[in-house]
């Protein structure tokens, strides 16, 4: 047979023009095919090909300099983006915002998922994820700007219960990312941080007619990969690139306990400095119990992350994260999806499908603005499409859902010590609102569902309740009224409430 390796010029000459093209990473480079993203962009560049793509990711690619989902963010270049996550590229969110590009979302477990059912041939994706948000077609449908028309999804009924039937689409090309390929093709994940959906993809292009195309660090002869490492077959797979100062993400080049390939001696870890999120942190932190499945969203979540880990209380709980990796030490910011001494890397669509389920005990996620009836918005800020990537997957089915973040935004300044909080000035931006501007997570739909829902703040806690939002707890050391209730911009039923605890306000 021919021989698959080549150079990436020749390599990302295979995507033709208006081609349906699928990445995969998670932040910080994980997962992420540089060289051959490095490559379509000095091709379009210097040749003005591939045009009018349609670009497909499940999760945040990049590092807000220009890399990954960057790399196309360039005028012709791409036409269409159907994108989970959307921070990593400024970029490519101007050019959403200006209309320049027709711009949807998908959440990001339903992205990887759809890849599957391309693959298998059925027809869409069924589910319940989305449904209530601004992904369900009676909302936005999950379009981002006013140039973004096609639709995604559409509303079904199957046994007297609503459903979303997310559409399949043809996918032409994709560039993955693979640790060793054989000379027949075979392609090893063994030193990657995640597996996410490359397979889902790979088989989705294959199925459709379409290139699939890799980048790796190493080649190695026919039969040195055993069948167990072998997570690409040689059949589906057109198009092989060595590069061999290839990393494991931007700021790490190799790390074997980040790979799962060996367990390494870390030392304790810092507990993160003290400060208002600290003390959302803190306080979020007692949702936790015994024995919990628990997932931590970017930001503030993954500080309590870092809290866990350094009181030494890792074991007590089983840890994920929905790139598909289980146990082990969080990584935080842009870092986020790394885990060090993992104890299970699962494929992205599979952890998907436990989330979906039912799975998760308890997730702690992020906000950007909330309303009367407790609905979210962590999607769309300041007019830029941010995008939820895993966030709808998991805030829609966890059993307990922890939304944390401070009260408000912009130029607030607080102290604590003392056991108190003392606040000396309010932030610019109300993030308690009439009506959030997009809705990621549906109040409504938790209630329907018999979710628990909790939001926490530095100087107050709500429960979510069949009337919208009930305040429960407030800082020690604030007035309520002056510092709570008037910075809303709806009222709210107050009960009690109780005093958050006083070590919270402490520095360690």
């Amino acid at each position: 047979m021919r021989s698959k390796f080549m150079s990436a010029a020749e390599a990302v000459a295979l995507v033709p023009d208006e081609a349906t093209l699928s990445i995969t990473g998670g932040g910080g480079g994980l997962c992420e095919a540089m060289c051959l993203q490095e490559a379509i962009e000095a091709r379009f560049l210097s040749t003005g090909h591939p045009r009018g793509l349609t670009l497909v990711h499940a999760l945040g690619i990049g590092n807000r300099q220009g890399t990954g989902v960057g790399r196309f963010a360039h005028r012709g270049m791409v036409r269409k983006v159907i994108g989970g996550h959307w921070v990593w590229s400024p970029k490519m969110q101007e050019m959403a915002a200006n209309d320049e590009i027709e711009a949807h979302v998908l959440p990001g477990g339903v992205a990887m998922q759809l890849m599957r059912e391309i693959a298998a041939g059925r027809p869409g994706l069924i589910t319940h994820v989305g449904l209530g948000t601004f992904i369900d077609p009676r909302l936005d449908g999950g379009r981002m700007n006013g140039a973004a028309r096609d639709p995604l999804c559409e509303v079904i009924e199957i046994g007297g219960r609503e459903y979303l039937r997310y559409l399949p689409f043809p996918v032409h090309a994709c560039l993955l990312k693979g640790s060793i390929a054989d000379d027949d093709g075979n392609i090893s994940l063994d030193e990657e941080p995640a597996n996410v959906d490359t397979y889902a993809i790979a088989a989705a292009v294959h199925n459709s007619g379409g290139k699939v195309i890799f980048q790796v660090r190493e080649r190695v002869p026919a039969g040195t990969l055993g069948a167990r490492q072998v997570r690409i077959p040689a059949a589906i797979v057109d198009a092989i690139v060595v590069d061999p100062a290839q990393t494991q993400g931007y700021d790490i080049a190799y790390d074997p306990s980040i790979s799962g390939q060996a367990r390494t001696a870390l030392p304790p870890p810092e507990e993160p400095g003290f400060s208002p999120r600290r003390i959302v942190a803190n306080r979020a932190r007692e949702e936790l119990r015994e024995g919990a499945i628990i997932n931590y969203g970017f930001g503030i979540p993954d500080e309590i992350a870092t809290i866990v880990a350094a009181h030494g209380e890792t074991d007590r709980y089983y840890q994920t994260i929905e790139h598909g990796t289980y146990g082990g030490r969080l990584l935080t910011g842009s870092l986020f999806g790394y885990a060090q001494n993992a104890s299970c890397m699962i494929d992205g669509p599979s952890q998907f499908d436990f989330y979906a389920g039912g799975g998760l005990d308890i997730a702690f996620l992020g906000f950007g603005q909330v309303d009367a009836a407790g609905n979210v918005n962590a999607s769309k800020l300041g007019g830029l499409p941010v995008g939820p990537g895993g966030f709808i997957d998991i805030a829609q089915n966890a059993r307990k859902v922890v939304f944390v973040g401070t009260f408000d935004a912009k130029g607030g300044k607080v102290d604590a010590g003392d056991g108190k909080l003392t606040i000396h000035r309010h932030g610019a931006v109300q993030k308690f609102v009439t009506r959030v501007d997009q809705v990621t997570f549906s109040g409504p739909q938790a209630v329907r569902q018999g979710q628990e829902v909790l939001f926490v703040t530095e100087r107050a806690v709500f429960r979510l309740a069949e009337d919208g939002l009930a305040l429960v707890e407030v800082a020690p050391g604030i007035d309520l009224q002056a510092d709570v209730l008037d910075r809303m911009a709806f009222p709210v039923r107050v009960d009690g409430p109780r005093l958050m605890a006083e070590g919270h306000f402490r520095p360690a």
